[in-house]
């Protein structure tokens, strides 16, 4: 230190060679359970400097539609004659279903690779000795993998959505059931009007008339259920999807990518081991799901509709209900009907098991790392 002649103790202060004190808030920023910015950013970092990782992430979300309307495109161009157009609903329909399926397993594989990566690394210890709160490090891995997964998928979405409304088949107004024309992108309550107001071309759509026919001013909410499955099938596969069906598609797919993240996220920090982490995630994506969402257990109904992917796959959108041209029958829920062979759950149920899959498993990874020895 040096002094100054005849200076007081504020001068002595001031021409200090030692660092100055830190602000008084310093350390308890380090301490908060919120993380900061830069944090944040680390953590991207760190995630985007796994160049395998990122090469997958890329072609199975944006990769995976951008080569196959790439090719149709192509083909279409040079031979218009034996090739239809790139875009149509089949093809809308159809890569929605891989983007979602393919994108669940890729955040799932992101996800147990961002809670795994301080341990695999080496530098756990380091990070908890600089005093940073361990629920602030767990936090942080979050919005740094969210920020690379959801542009990707909204990019590729937004790629399909252009080809299918620009370099598609003319679209027409009507939709043909059983050979009587409706008019399109219906709701079931535009729908229920309409089956009032026209109830003889309502008896040729349901041909044999083996549901009741409505008459006007009574109530037809229950012939309708079962005639707006049918309208919705005919339409997915004749009609492009409205805007807002669209919107919500890719609304629908971003919560899969989501929820695919944080639960790979939270059984990678619960487990601390990736490639385990990662092979049980696409194991419930690809076998459990598919088989719970199709045989219904005797006595086991209720445990088949905690599995998360039964509950997005109810909370599928109308338009995708008719994927491949699968037809499914079935109430709308939330403007889906899912591709569920057993019955669905009540609503408020569906809403809880993504609710709970999503705050449970980002529960049990924060306090896996809270505990885990340094």
């Amino acid at each position: 230190m040096t002094v100054l002649a005849g200076g007081g103790p504020a001068e002595v202060a001031a021409v200090s060679d030692g660092p100055a004190p830190a602000p008084p808030t310093a350390w308890g920023r380090a301490r908060s359970a919120l993380p900061t910015w830069g944090l944040v950013v680390t953590k991207n970092l760190e995630l985007r400097r796994r160049r395998g990782l990122m090469v997958a992430v890329v072609l199975l979300t944006f990769g995976l539609p951008a080569v196959i309307l790439g090719i149709r495109l192509l083909f279409h161009a040079i031979d218009p004659a034996s090739y239809g157009p790139a875009g149509s609903p089949g093809v809308f329909a159809g890569l929605c279903g891989p983007m979602a399926e393919f994108g669940f397993i890729i955040a799932a594989t992101l996800g147990t690779a961002a809670g795994t990566t301080d341990l695999t690394e080496g530098v756990f210890r380091q990070l908890v000795t600089t005093g940073r709160s361990r629920l602030a490090l767990y936090l942080a891995r979050i919005p740094a993998g969210l920020a690379i997964l959801l542009p990707l998928v909204a990019l590729a979405f937004s790629v399909l959505c252009l080809v299918t409304c620009f370099a598609g088949i003319p679209q027409r107004n009507v939709v043909s059931l059983d050979g009587v024309s409706v008019p399109a992108h219906l709701s079931e309550g535009q729908l229920e009007r309409w089956v009032e107001q026209h109830p003889g071309q309502v008896a040729a759509a349901l041909r044999s008339g083996a549901v009741p026919l409505p008459t006007k001013g009574t109530t037809v909410s229950g012939e309708v259920d079962n005639l707006y499955g049918d309208y919705v099938t005919a339409e997915a596969l004749s009609t492009d999807p409205a805007i807002n069906e669209m919107v919500k598609i890719g609304l629908w797919i971003e919560l899969e990518v989501g929820v695919g993240f944080l639960v790979g996220l939270g059984l990678g920090s619960l487990i601390g081991q990736r490639t385990v982490a990662t092979i049980a995630m696409i194991a419930l994506e690809i076998i459990v799901t598919p088989i719970l969402a199709n045989v219904a257990i005797p006595y086991f109904l209720d445990g088949q509709r905690l599995v998360v992917g039964i509950a997005m796959d109810q909370l599928r959108p109308a338009g995708l209900a008719t994927a491949l041209g699968e037809h499914v029958r079935g109430r709308v829920l939330l403007g889906g009907r899912g591709v569920l062979s057993i019955p669905p759950m009540p609503t408020w149920a569906m809403i809880s098991v993504i609710a709970g899959w999503i705050v449970g498993w980002s529960a049990i990874g924060a306090w896996k790392m809270m505990r885990r020895d340094a």
